[in-house]
C-alpha cells in the first residue's frame, strides 16, 4: 500500500517470499527503490488510474524478479492512495490460463461440465437445461437448481450418484468411466457418456463439491459393442461339432448384450444331417436353443424342443430368399400379418416391442431361423442392427453347417461301423456273449475298433477283438476289410497263431498296395492290432493269441479270482516278423472272458469287476454290459472302445460219442451201426438215415485214401456234428462227376444232405466234419 508520494506504507507478509526483504525493511521505502527500472515505474504510477503492466523488481540479493503488477488508485483524501498487487509472472500466467480454461469449458457445449455441491445437487452446467428436459432457462452465470435424478432415468442417475459420493469422500478422481446416461425425456434412446469426476476444495482443503466432465460416446460405444460382439461370436462359435451346442453359444453371445430374447429354430432334415435348401411350406422347424437374461423363457411362445410347421407368408418368403426380417414396431408388424394363435406364439412374446428374424444361410442351405426380441424399456431394433446380426448369423450358419456335415458323416460312419459288427448278443453251442461299441466323445468320433464272434466246426467258437488306426469312414472301411479277412481265415480253421501269421502277411501286402495307391493313413491296415481266441466246449480248452493287442481278463467262477491272460508281447500287424505264440487256458462252466480293444485306463478295475459279477452270478450279460457302458460313457473318451463279454459252458459227456476204427473196409458197416445206435439213444431217429449215409461216405473215403487209425465222433447240441479224422494231410475237394465216372459223388452227396460241411487240419492229420441242424435256426 503506497501513500501519495509512492512510498510503501504497509505490505503483506508474503513480500519476503517475493523479494527477500523483510516487511519492516520494505516499509518506508519508495517504490522506485524497489524497481529495477525506476523510470518505467514512475511513468505508469503518474497516470493516477488503474493500470496493469509487467516489470522487474530488485531482489535483496541483486537479482531481478519478473512480476505482473496491478495498480489500483484509492479515493482522494485517504492516507493510502494506491494498492499495488505484484505476482510472479509464471504464477500470473498460470492463473490466467486456469481462468481461461474454466471460461472456455463453461462457454462451450460439446463437452459437458456439471458442478455439484456436497449434496450432489447440480449448481452449474454449461449445457442448455431444456436440452436435458429441465423446465428452466439457462442463467448467464450457468447456475441451475436440479439433481441428476431430474435429468437421467433412475437407474443411471443412481449409478452416477454412487460414483460422485466416492469421489467426494475419498478425493480420488474418476477418470473416463463409460456408463449409460439415458435422459428422462427419452428413456428408450440409448445414450452412453464418458465421465471424469474431480473433487472441488476450498483453500483450506475442505470439499465444496464435485465437478463432472462428460462426453457423449454413444456412437463409439455402440461401435465397440458391435466389435466386441463380433469378437465374441468368432471366439465362441464353431468350437463344437454339435448343432445344439453351437445354437446355444449363438443365443448366449447375443443375450443380453444385443437382445433380450433369442431362439434358434432348425429344420428337421438339418437336425438329421440332411439338406434343407429352402424353407418350403410344411417344413418342420424345431426350437433347439433359447436364451433370456434371467434364464426364464416366456411361457406364451414356443418352448425349447417344440416344433412348428412353416407356412407360406411374407415372412417365410423373405427368409427363404435369404433376407432378414426387421420388425422395429412388433405390434404394428404383427397387426399386418393377421396372425393365428400358432403364428403369434412363434413371432410375438408379450413382453417384446421389436424383433429381428435372421435366416441361417450357409453353403447354399437355409438351415433355420434365428429369432431376436427386445423388450420394453430398451431401444427397438433398427436398420443399423441388420448388417451386424447378418454377419454373426453367417458365422453361426457356417458353424451349424459344419456340425450338420459332421453329424451326417458320423452317422454314416457309425452305421457302417455297426453294420460290420455282429449282433450284440450271440449264443453258440456253449457260450453266451454280449458285445458293445462306445464311440469317442471327441470330434474324432467313430474309429476302427471291432469285435466278432465266429462259429467254428465241432461246436467250437472263435472270439476276435481288433483296432485299426484312425477315425472316420476310412477307418471303418479298413476295419471291415480286416474283419472279412479274419472271417475268411477262420473258415479254414487254423490254430490262432497260424491265423495271425497269415493275417500279418495279408496286412503287409495290403499296406504296400495302400502306399502305392496313396490311400489316407486313416484307412491303412498297417499297425492294426488283433486278438484271436478259440474255445472248445467239449474239452474246455481256450487258445489265445494276439498281435499288439491288450490282453483279455478271465474271471473264474469256482475260485473267484480275476486275472489277465498272460501273453508274450508281439508287435502289431505289419510291423514285425516275430512268431506269434498261443496261450492255452482250461475254462470251467461259468467262467467269463472279458475282451476289449483298449485303452481302458482308469476303467480297467471296473472292467474286472464286471467280469467278476458275470462269473459269480447268472445275471444276463446284456444287463452287465449295459451298466458297463453307462459307466464308460460318463467319462470323456479320446478314442472309441469295443467290448465283448463271454460266459462259457461245457457240452456234457453224455452228448458226445467217439470211436476209433482201423483202416478196414469191412468196418464201414460197423461204423454205421455205431452211429445209428447212438442216435437212437439220443432220440434222433429222424436224422438216422442221413447220418448213416454221411458216416458211410466219410469213413469209406478215409479208409480208401488214408491209413489208420480213423476217428469217428458225434456231438449233439443244437446241431448234430459228425467228424471223421484220419492221418492224411490231403484235403477233400468237391467236384462234379461225369456220367461215366464210377466215383466222385460222395462229397457231392454229403453237401446235399448236411447243412454245412468242411475240413480242418489237425496236428495228426485232418478232420472232415458235417453239421445238421436239429432246431430251426440252430447254432
Amino acid at each position: 500500500m503506497l501513500d501519495e508520494r509512492g512510498t510503501v506504507a504497509q505490505c503483506t507478509d508474503t513480500v519476503p517470499d517475493l523479494l527477500g526483504w523483510s516487511a519492516q525493511e520494505v516499509r518506508g521505502r519508495p517504490m522506485t527503490a524497489l524497481a529495477v527500472s525506476p523510470g518505467a515505474w514512475q511513468e505508469r504510477f503518474d497516470r493516477a488510474e488503474r493500470v496493469e503492466f509487467s516489470m522487474a523488481l530488485r531482489h535483496r540479493d541483486g537479482a531481478s524478479v519478473a512480476v505482473d503488477i496491478e495498480v489500483v488508485p484509492l479515493p482522494a483524501g485517504a492516507a493510502i492512495r494506491h494498492l499495488v498487487f505484484a505476482v510472479p509472472c509464471a504464477d500470473s500466467r498460470r492463473q490466467a490460463e486456469d481462468q481461461a480454461l474454466v471460461r472456455a469449458l463453461l462457454s462451450q457445449d460439446r463437452v459437458g461440465v456439471v458442478i455439484h455441491d456436497t449434496d450432489l445437487a447440480i449448481r452449474r452446467l454449461n449445457l442448455e437445461p431444456r436440452r436435458l428436459g429441465l423446465d428452466q432457462p439457462r442463467r448467464e452465470d450457468g447456475r441451475v437448481d436440479a439433481r441428476p435424478e431430474d435429468v437421467l432415468v433412475p437407474e443411471d442417475a443412481a449409478a452416477i450418484n454412487e460414483q460422485m459420493r466416492r469421489v467426494l469422500e475419498t478425493g480420488e478422481p474418476l477418470i473416463y468411466w463409460e456408463h449409460s446416461c439415458r435422459w428422462r425425456i427419452e428413456p428408450e434412446t440409448e445414450r452412453t457418456s464418458a465421465l471424469s469426476m474431480f473433487r472441488l476444495e476450498d483453500p483450506q482443503g475442505r470439499a465444496i463439491g464435485v465437478a463432472a466432465v462428460l462426453t457423449d460416446v454413444t456412437e463409439h460405444h455402440a461401435a465397440r459393442q458391435r466389435l466386441d460382439l463380433l469378437h465374441a461370436a468368432a471366439a465362441r462359435l464353431g468350437q463344437s461339432l454339435e448343432m445344439t451346442r453351437n445354437a446355444e453359444e449363438l443365443t448366449g453371445v447375443l443375450v443380453p448384450g444385443f437382445a433380450d430374447l433369442a431362439s434358434v429354430d432348425l429344420s428337421e432334415p438339418v437336425l438329421e444331417g440332411g439338406d434343407s435348401a429352402r424353407l418350403l411350406p410344411d417344413t418342420l422347424l424345431r426350437r433347439i436353443a433359447v436364451a433370456s437374461p434371467d434364464g426364464v423363457w416366456p411361457a406364451d411362445i414356443y418352448q425349447r424342443g417344440d416344433t412348428v410347421r412353416a407356412r407360406e407368408s411374407e415372412v417365410s418368403r423373405n427368409l427363404r430368399e435369404g433376407g432378414t426380417v426387421l420388425a422395429s414396431d412388433l405390434a404394428a408388424f404383427c397387426a399386418g400379418l393377421e396372425l393365428d394363435d400358432e403364428r403369434r406364439r412363434l413371432l410375438w412374446p408379450s413382453s417384446a416391442v421389436s424383433a429381428l428374424f435372421v435366416p441361417l444361410f450357409g453353403r447354399g442351405h437355409v438351415l433355420g431361423v434365428l429369432g431376436l426380441w427386445r423388450n420394453r424399456g430398451r431401444a427397438p431394433f433398427t436398420a443399423a442392427d441388420v448388417p451386424l446380426i447378418e454377419e454373426i448369423g453367417s458365422r453361426a450358419a457356417l458353424s451349424l453347417d459344419n456340425a450338420r456335415r459332421y453329424s451326417r458323416e458320423r452317422r454314416v460312419t457309425e452305421a457302417l461301423q455297426r453294420s460290420l459288427l455282429p449282433p450284440p448278443v450271440v449264443e453258440t453251442a456253449a457260450t453266451q456273449t454280449s458285445g458293445a461299441y462306445v464311440p469317442a466323445s471327441t470330434a474324432a468320433g467313430t474309429g476302427g475298433t471291432w469285435y466278432d464272434v465266429i462259429r467254428l466246426s465241432g461246436v467250437r467258437t472263435a472270439f476276435v477283438v481288433g483296432r485299426v488306426a484312425g477315425h472316420g469312414v476310412h477307418a471303418a472301411g479298413a476295419m471291415g476289410r480286416l474283419r472279412s479277412a479274419v472271417q475268411t481265415l477262420a473258415d479254414l480253421d487254423p490254430p490262432p497263431e497260424e491265423l495271425l501269421s497269415h493275417l500279418d502277411d495279408l496286412v503287409t501286402r495290403m499296406g504296400e498296395d495302400d502306399t502305392h495307391q496313396g490311400i489316407a493313413i486313416a484307412g491303412s491296415l498297417r499297425g492294426a492290432t488283433c486278438l484271436y481266441a478259440t474255445y472248445d466246449p467239449v474239452t474246455g480248452q481256450c487258445l489265445v493269441a494276439a498281435a499288439g493287442h491288450p490282453v483279455p481278463v478271465v474271471a473264474h467262477r469256482h475260485t473267484g479270482t480275476v486275472d489277465e491272460v498272460s501273453l508274450r508281447p508281439v508287435p502289431a500287424l505289419g510291423r514285425g516278423s516275430e512268431p506269434f505264440e498261443t496261450t492255452e487256458l482250461l475254462l470251467q462252466p461259468g467262467d467269463v472272458l472279458a475282451f476289449h480293444s483298449g485303452p481302458v485306463g482308469g476303467d480297467r478295475e471296473y472292467l474286472r469287476e464286471s467280469a467278476r459279477a458275470a462269473a459269480h452270478t447268472d445275471e444276463p450279460l446284456t444287463d452287465i454290459t449295459a451298466r458297463l457302458l453307462d459307466r464308460l460313457r460318463k467319462e470323456p473318451r479320446s478314442d472309441d472302445l469295443a467290448l465283448l463279454l463271454t460266459r462259457v459252458d461245457r457240452v456234457p459227456p453224455s452228448r458226445t460219442a467217439f470211436w476209433q476204427l482201423s483202416a478196414d473196409p469191412s468196418l464201414v458197416a460197423h461204423a454205421r451201426a455205431l452211429a445209428s445206435a447212438q442216435l437212437a439213444e439220443w432220440g434222433l431217429e429222424d436224422v438216422a438215415f442221413t447220418t448213416e449215409l454221411i458216416v458211410s461216405e466219410l469213413v469209406t473215403n478215409a479208409i480208401r485214401y488214408a491209413s489208420g487209425p480213423i476217428g469217428l465222433r458225434l456231438i449233439k447240441n443244437r446241431r448234430l456234428v459228425c467228424e471223421v479224422s484220419d492221418p492224411s494231410q490231403s484235403q477233400p475237394r468237391l467236384r462234379r462227376a461225369r456220367l461215366a465216372d464210377e466215383g466222385g459223388r460222395g462229397l457231392f452227396l454229403i453237401a446235399q444232405l448236411a447243412h454245412r460241411w468242411g475240413s480242418r487240419y489237425t496236428p495228426d492229420g485232418k478232420t472232415i466234419w458235417t453239421e445238421q441242424y436239429l432246431e430251426p435256426g440252430g447254432a
